[in-house]
């Protein structure tokens, strides 16, 4: 009879056996790779951590007992020990979310899944803790080596040595991986500690010398190993670098055997101090389609056949990602002192073509965005053109540097922002919304918004050509549009998409949104309402061709993928103010909060962002219905327009 189903709570763990452990081990993995195979979602890591998962709720109680995952795209197995085995919609409206989240339950903490903040967190729980007289409770972080390469994991350790009186655990998982191999020199560092020949013998020679004399033989091993550490670190330094921040350092352990596991975390739980207990695991473990993946071992997947681990995708079209590749090298082919830089994530954001033609003119920092900015104002300053691909959604982790490294030194950087906007599953510490109204307060920023391929090989050009400010390209997640043609470019650079003699309505299209503005206009020319449409292909600084157009028209409507709060329709609208036009401002966006997943569909349909409501509302204005305009979910207002004497 299978174990998984009868497994509601950690604490149903405390009656099986060893075997028992190991069979429902080998059930996990049959059941992530089966469900997450139909959903899509992060199968690699959850592979890597079953049995160090399946250790830790044995040894800890959550929820008294807090764990954090950094990040928590390897917390499904965490869901599955603690009640969550409905995967039918995970990561879709209604079904589990990708990442730890509250509202399931109360043993998630963190939901963030922006990595290295989690030692901050196990810092302030753990002295929170403490300072309320639950000194007993243990707190639990779990940070995959990746993590370590980022400034606030080393921020969050001098802090945590500094205060020893509580019981923090620190669980360095260590597959060598984050989305791809470790770059850096920690990963150097814990490399030789996984390979040390000299460790890995030694250690297991012991381990069947002691087994052989039965219990009294395993218990003396288990005491003995503790004592080792001091000897093997000869071999190994493991030890070293924690012992100078005053952290008690376990390991390293094997992450797949629960056995050792359990029993290195009992240690590290009877301390009473912070602990560091360094495990070995294998990110896709036990589904060789994963393990024979080199890019990123199936860290994140969509639908695939769970046999071969073969795509069902249907494909709908080349991916922003794949055109600003090509065009990326092409740039670079053509301008010596273009190089590229990101934080972790070369293949994600397309810059793997880029590394391959050109290795010596790629830098990947890690999971080091602060660091990644600040340095390129340092290229930029000896001379060199750097593009910074990033998600957009982890863009703010930097915003001091584009502010004060970037913009105030008036460096020449291009930042390329994968991933803007309305990402859908991953939730909301993933959408990539924030950009858009955080950037632009960047004294003498560009930020441009590309409507299709095309457009984006078009404005890379144009950026990396700009030597004395801060550039940004931004656009979205999927498949880019097939070629948007326009009518007439303007003096400046914007786009004139659709135009009718009578000048009702002004729709600016952002990025994503201009095919959306050619829709809405043509619905609007069914009910005799006139429509520009105009791309800025620069949305900021606003265009002196857009203060023009406007105050010939009657009413503009900003449409966006961003926060409607501080977006670009609030910097029309205050353009326009100082212009002295006075025409009416609609800016339409996504809600200011923190939208849950959901496809991207589904979230512009609840902010009213779709273009039969969008239309719909425009001529309720236009015709003088008192019909409010949507301008996203939960906010409505009325303009009121005189009648066109045009319109019938």
């Amino acid at each position: 009879m299978p174990i998984l189903p009868s497994i509601t709570g950690p604490r149903d763990l405390d009656r099986l056996s060893p075997d028992q452990l190991n069979e429902l081990a080998t059930e996990i993995r049959s059941f992530l790779i089966e469900n997450v195979a139909r959903t899509g979602g992060h199968l690699g890591p959850n592979l890597g951590v079953v049995e160090l998962t399946i250790a830790l709720h044995r040894v800890f109680s959550s929820p008294d007992d807090p764990i954090i995952f950094d990040t928590g795209h390897q917390s499904y197995v965490h869901k599955l020990l603690t009640g969550r085995q409905d995967f039918s919609e995970l990561r879709a409206r209604g079904g589990l979310a990708g990442y730890p989240q509250r509202a399931e339950s109360p043993h998630d903490v963190v939901e963030s899944s922006h990595a290295s903040s989690s030692l901050s967190w196990a810092d302030g729980v753990s002295r929170a803790l403490t300072a309320t007289g639950r000194a007993d409770r243990h707190v639990v972080a779990v940070v995959g080596d990746g993590a370590l390469t980022g400034g606030m994991t080393w921020e969050a350790l001098n802090n945590i040595s500094d205060d020893n009186d509580r019981n923090l655990v620190i669980v360095v998982n260590d597959n060598g991986r984050s989305y791809a191999p470790t770059i850096g020199g920690m990963s150097r560092y814990l490399n030789r500690v996984r390979t040390a020949a000299a460790y890995r013998d030694l250690h297991h020679r012991s381990d069947r010398l002691f087994r052989a004399f039965g219990p009294f033989g395993r218990a003396l091993f288990r005491g003995v190993r503790g004592g080792t550490h001091g000897f093997l670190s000869r071999f190994t330094n493991n030890a070293a670098l924690y012992s100078n921040l005053d952290i008690k350092y376990l390991g390293p352990v094997d992450g797949h055997d629960i056995g050792a596991l359990q029993e290195t975390l009992q240690l590290a739980k009877g301390f009473g101090a912070p602990v560091i207990v360094h495990v070995i695991t294998e990110k896709g473990r036990g589904y060789q389609p994963a393990l024979d993946d080199e890019a990123d071992q199936f860290h994140s997947v969509g639908r695939i056949d769970p046999k071969t681990g073969g795509s069902l995708a249907k494909s709908s079209g080349r991916a922003w990602t794949d055109v600003f590749a090509e065009a990326l090298v092409d740039v670079g082919a053509r301008h010596d002192d273009v190089i590229a830089m990101t934080a972790a994530m070369l293949r994600p954001t397309g810059l793997a073509p880029f590394a391959e033609r050109f290795p010596d003119r790629v830098y990947d920092v890690g999971i080091a965005e602060q660091h990644a900015v600040a340095s390129a104002a340092g290229l930029a300053f000896g001379g060199l053109h750097p593009v910074v691909a990033i998600y957009a959604t982890f863009m703010g982790r930097a915003l001091d540097q584009v502010l004060m490294d970037v913009g105030l030194h008036k460096a020449g950087v291009t930042f390329v922002l994968d991933r803007a906007g309305v990402t859908g599953p991953d939730g909301p510490s993933h959408h990539g919304i924030w950009d858009l109204s955080m950037l632009q307060i960047v004294p003498g920023i560009r930020i441009a918004a590309p409507r299709d391929g095309a457009r984006l090989q078009e404005v890379l050009e144009e950026a990396v050509s700009i030597d004395d400010a801060p550039t940004v390209i931004r656009y979205p997640k999927g498949a880019a549009p097939d070629e948007i043609p326009a009518i007439e470019r303007l003096d400046d650079g914007v786009d004139v998409l659709a135009r009718d003699e009578t000048e009702d309505v002004l729709l600016i299209g952002i990025g994503p949104f201009a095919s959306m503005a050619l829709d809405v206009a043509q619905r609007l020319r069914a009910q005799g309402i006139g429509a520009t449409v105009i791309d800025p292909r620069w949305a900021i600084p606003v265009q002196p061709s857009i203060v023009e157009l406007a105050a010939r028209h009657r009413l503009v409507i900003t449409m966006e993928d961003g926060i409607r709060v501080g977006g670009i329709g609030t910097r029309v609208r205050q353009v326009l103010r100082e212009a002295g036009v006075d025409t009416a401002v609609d800016e339409l966006g996504v809600p200011d909060a923190f939208i849950d997943h959901a496809s991207r569909e589904q979230i512009l349909e609840d902010a009213g962002l779709t273009a039969s409501k969008i239309a719909h509302d425009v001529v309720a204005q236009v015709l003088g219905r008192r019909v409010p305009m949507a301008r996203h979910a939960g906010e409505t207002g009325a303009i009121e327009l005189p009648l066109n004497p045009n319109l019938r």
